[in-house]
């Protein structure tokens, strides 16, 4: 077989699949370490710089059994495809290289239906590498968005290619982890945005104010309602969306296996105590309500059709331990003791947000990778001591 280059998206049908693969990612290790893929099976991969293949080929080739297939990670590609032709050229049969580096997986999105055979269609979008999900909510002829990326032009696909057309995108928070892409698709499609006044009150751009408790429907009668739930502490604008009275999406405020961390503006003691008494009340929703959250700690929180979604009994029940926290004093203590430093680049993303600051795309493509950091959690406070 020639050499040949392959899509972020075979990479992760190959992984999920359990496709038997070598993975060689040639960037450098401070690169590597920082942001790489990962899988929620075992994959076999290797961190061996471009560099090394220059300065030793044949030691860095003779790591890899020429049996394997292997495929090979850079950052725009170039590097990748060099390696790829030394690979070749010692006689391996089925080596490819990713098409546009690192950053298509960064940026690739995985749509899954989450509702199958029901009147109106709920979608996760799951951005593995950066562990974060985005939904989309589809009746009829019309789609609404949560948190969407900025890859706007895999939206704008995916209604185009189920007859559908962008009406409204909501936002769950002023994101500081990554680009959003809500302002974006309104400029695009003229769809409304919806964001909470409490984050976006000093934004340079229009949006459409949530209110606490307001439903949110589609034009035509019978479609899902969208109940706005005010959910502050991660942040003071902090916003979720029960749909239907089914599914919540519940942004940065609950995750699966851990809750937000209210340590990100740089005011925990006010905001940990709002973020207690909103947790307080989340816990005492519908039990049967499933939780949707906005990112995702790791791959074990996936469920057996790997999207992520659990009731919020069992959510509660995996976070038992903040849970049976007994008041906002043991609670702030909780947090402090699992701060552990934001990346300096969530600051310029805030800025990028709230349209104060605007970058090139290459800089945004550079800030936009990198897994999240926005859960409080113990064992993430560990990791960074380390």
């Amino acid at each position: 077989m020639s050499l040949f280059t392959y899509t972020a998206a075979e990479l992760y049908s190959w992984v999920t699949g359990k496709e038997d693969i070598v993975i060689i990612d040639v960037r450098n290790s401070v690169d590597f370490t920082r942001f790489h893929l990962e899988s929620p099976f075992p994959v076999e991969m290797y961190n061996i710089p471009y560099f090394d293949f220059i300065e030793d080929e044949e030691g860095c080739v003779a790591r890899i059994s020429p049996e394997r297939r292997v495929r090979i990670v850079c950052a725009k590609e170039s590097s990748a495809r060099f390696v790829a032709e030394i690979f070749d050229r010692h006689g391996y049969a089925d080596v490819g290289y990713l098409e546009g580096g690192i950053k298509t997986w960064g940026n690739l999105l995985v749509p899954v239906l989450l509702n199958p055979g029901a009147e109106f269609s709920l979608y996760q979008f799951i951005r593995p590498g950066k562990a974060s999900c985005s939904y989309g909510l589809i009746f009829r002829e019309e789609m609404m968005l949560f948190d969407p990326s900025r890859n706007i032009r895999f939206y704008l696909d995916f209604a185009a290619e189920h007859g559908c057309r962008l009406v409204a995108t909501f936002e769950t928070h002023l994101q500081a982890d990554y680009i959003a892409g809500s302002r974006l698709i309104a400029a695009a499609t003229g769809a409304g945005f919806y964001a909470n006044a409490g984050d976006f009150t000093h934004a340079n751009l229009s949006y459409r104010t949530l209110n606490d408790g307001e439903i949110h429907t589609f034009s035509q009668a019978g479609g899902p309602t969208v109940r706005v739930l005010f959910t502050p502490g991660h942040t003071p604008g902090s916003t979720s969306f029960i749909i239907n009275d089914q599914y919540l999406i519940s942004g940065d405020s609950i995750f699966i296996h851990s809750i937000g961390r209210p340590d990100l503006g740089g005011k925990v003691d006010e905001w940990s105590g709002t973020l207690f008494s909103t947790l307080q009340m989340m816990w005492a929703l519908d039990d049967r309500l499933i939780v949707l959250p906005a990112h995702f700690m790791s791959w074990n929180e996936a469920d057996d059709h790997l999207t992520f979604a659990a009731s919020l009994a069992r959510t509660r029940e995996y976070n038992r331990d903040i849970h049976a926290i007994a008041d906002s004093a043991a609670f702030l203590a909780f947090i402090k003791a699992n701060m552990r430093k934001q990346p300096d680049e969530y600051a310029t993303i805030r800025l990028i947000n709230a349209n104060l600051e605007q970058v090139d795309d290459e800089r945004a493509e550079e800030l936009d990778l990198g897994k999240n950091e926005c859960a409080a959690e113990a064992y993430a406070a560990m990791k960074a001591g380390n």
